[in-house]
């Protein structure tokens, strides 16, 4: 019975560790969201660099990241610095 416990909580703990990993967005930028760019601006941006179809516009940690299709109508999970608007992760289906 202990040995079904703890290999159950290792299990759930290997879970949860891999679950965040996966899920941690990238470190975009230090500076303070008040010298970001809005997101009218960085929707702007967006939108000229051919992303469309923009599902998911959020922001995750110190990116803006969105959830959209590439001009070639890929699925793409993009992270952006939020105070240049460069992409920092690309992501594409």
């Amino acid at each position: 019975m202990k040995r079904s416990r703890l290999l159950k909580f290792a299990l759930t703990a290997a879970a949860l560790s891999v679950a965040s990993i996966a899920s941690a967005a990238p470190v975009c930028t230090k500076v303070p969201p008040a010298k970001w760019l809005t997101q009218a601006q960085m929707k702007a941006k967006i939108a000229k660099m051919g992303y469309r179809d923009i599902k998911v516009f959020q922001v995750s940690g110190s990116c803006y990241e969105i959830y959209a299709h590439t001009k070639d109508g890929k699925r793409a999970e993009v992270y952006f610095n939020p105070v240049t608007g460069a992409v920092v992760q690309n992501n594409v289906d």
